[in-house]
């Protein structure tokens, strides 16, 4: 009987397998030598995320990740971590994660490319080539205008792009404004231009989108926030993380009339009345979980939170200029009611939430507003110096105070100017403020016209930009940069 030599299917399948996996063993073998490192077979180490990527950051994106797929010899990636242009940082890891701390703020308008070329994992082994880009926001403020269909108007000016918008409609005119963190709105009180122009001032809340982001809503869409049929608002502020606005209303109905009280209004819900708030002028700390008012010879924290502990009270102080951008610390005013000696000079103090009370400078004229930089170090202040005379008059000058030596450095002084309004950008570069132009009361300048802080007709206003120096502070011979900008402009206040 003949045997038969043919193979079964699952023989002729083994043998196949086996034959395969020979080829593909001696590929393995042989890659090196065929195809070097670029063999699609052969997976690199690489990095598997980048936080940043393709993103915006702002000023507050003080750190990014890189995730890679292996551990990795952290000093070659180290030595062959590039950012063009450069931002200093420090660098720790924890696994296969490495984080990048930024020691400033990125400077704004500006993209950046970040590579690791050549770097190692633990083996030995090169990883993939990274290549990624991301940038900045767009250097960006807003303000009033003051000139023809301009007068009283919000205007966004783009100043990375070199583009104006006109954000509200000419039946409004502007009167203050904030803007919401993410840029996408700016909070405003505003007057119908017809109650304007016969002298009311009776403003309602309004919102307006800003179109700055490009994929939201455009520029110009109105939305009311808050009327004035029952209340006429006197104040407001936007808080920090633009979740709350607290406003100073007075009734005014007849038998409420001069009844002033402060209200909260949170993720557009009714206003609540804050019933243990009273006094004169109040900010919003970066927390923006409490409000600090001016009361009599004193600072309150009062809690804009229900169920909360009581409110603190600073009685040492009298006005709070401002809070730095993590909180920690604020600007205050002591006005020396207490000492007969010192009744004519205000002094200007860091307080910290460490309980450090620190007296930066003294002055015998005013303290108009100060602004820290983003790192916390310098403080920049717009004080006035009191001119001797017949005439009581006032000389507005800028300054950087080194805020460890208390050390003052003179930036530029301001003769022709009143009710200077300044604004530090986020990135803490750029020092912007307003020089207006104004006249005494005529029969010409009696309505339609804007007006100052101290009741003076407006005619014109110009934009000024103060670039202070990076090592400004090491070199006080060093000047700082100034530049009058192309536009015509009230109250300039940069995007977040």
């Amino acid at each position: 009987m003949a045997i038969s030599h043919k193979l079964k299917p699952i023989d002729r399948a083994a043998i196949t397998v086996i034959i395969l996996l020979s080829f593909v063993l001696m590929g393995l073998l042989l890659s090196e030598k065929v195809c070097g490192t670029d063999c699609w077979f052969k997976a690199k180490a690489n990095v598997r995320e980048f936080s940043w990527e393709g993103q915006k950051i702002s000023a507050e994106d003080r750190g990014f990740i890189l995730n890679f797929s292996r551990p990795m010899n952290r000093e070659s990636v180290e030595n062959n971590l590039k950012i063009e242009p450069q931002l200093p940082g420090k660098i720790s890891w924890s696994g296969k994660r490495m984080a990048y701390t930024l020691d400033n703020p990125a400077p704004y308008g500006t993209e950046y490319k970040i590579s690791i070329l050549g770097a190692k994992e633990t083996l030995g082994s090169e990883i993939k080539p990274f290549q990624e880009t991301f940038r900045t926001r767009d250097r960006a403020f807003v303000y009033i205008g003051v000139n023809g269909e301009e007068k009283g108007r919000l205007i966004l000016y783009n100043l990375t792009q070199q583009e104006k918008t006109i954000l509200t409609p000419p039946r409004l005119v502007v009167n203050r404004f904030f803007s919401y963190p993410d840029r996408s709105k700016i909070l405003f009180g505003g007057t119908s231009r017809e109650n304007w122009e016969q002298g009311k001032l009776d403003q309602k809340l309004y919102t307006v989108t800003t179109g700055i982001n490009k994929t939201e809503n455009p520029s110009g869409k109105i939305e009311l926030i808050l009327d004035n049929k029952t209340y006429q608002i006197l104040e407001f502020e936007l808080s920090p993380d633009g979740e709350k606005i607290v406003v100073r209303r007075g009734k005014k109905e007849a038998s409420g009339l001069g009844e002033i009280s402060l209200w909260v209004i949170e993720n557009q819900a009714s206003p609540q009345k804050l019933e243990t708030a009273t006094g004169g002028d109040f900010i919003i700390p970066p927390d923006s979980k409490t409000v600090a008012i001016a009361q009599g010879q004193g600072v309150a924290l009062i809690s804009l939170e229900k169920d909360s502990n009581p409110s603190n009270f600073l009685p040492q102080y009298g006005q709070v200029l401002t809070f730095s951008p993590d909180g920690t610390a604020a600007a205050m005013v002591n006005f020396n009611t207490q000492d007969t000696e010192k009744q004519y000079i205000r002094s200007l103090y860091l307080v910290t939430n460490r309980n450090v009370e620190k007296n930066l400078l003294n002055t015998n004229g005013s303290i108009l507003s100060c602004e820290f930089n983003p790192t916390v170090t310098h403080i920049y202040c717009l004080l006035t110096e009191l001119i001797e005379g017949e005439q009581y008059q006032e000389k507005p000058y800028l300054v950087s105070i080194n805020l460890e030596t208390a050390a003052v450095t003179p930036l530029l002084t301001l003769p022709e100017y009143r009710d200077v309004k300044m604004s530090l950008s986020p990135d803490g570069l750029a020092l912007l403020f307003d020089q207006i132009m104004t006249v005494r009361e005529t029969s010409e300048t009696t309505v339609k016209t804007l007006r100052s802080d101290s009741g003076e007709a407006i005619i014109g206003s110009r934009l000024w930009l103060l670039v202070p120096t990076p090592t400004l502070t090491k070199d006080p011979n060093q000047k700082p940069q100034l530049e009058e900008l192309p536009i015509s402009g009230l109250s300039p206040f940069w995007l977040p």
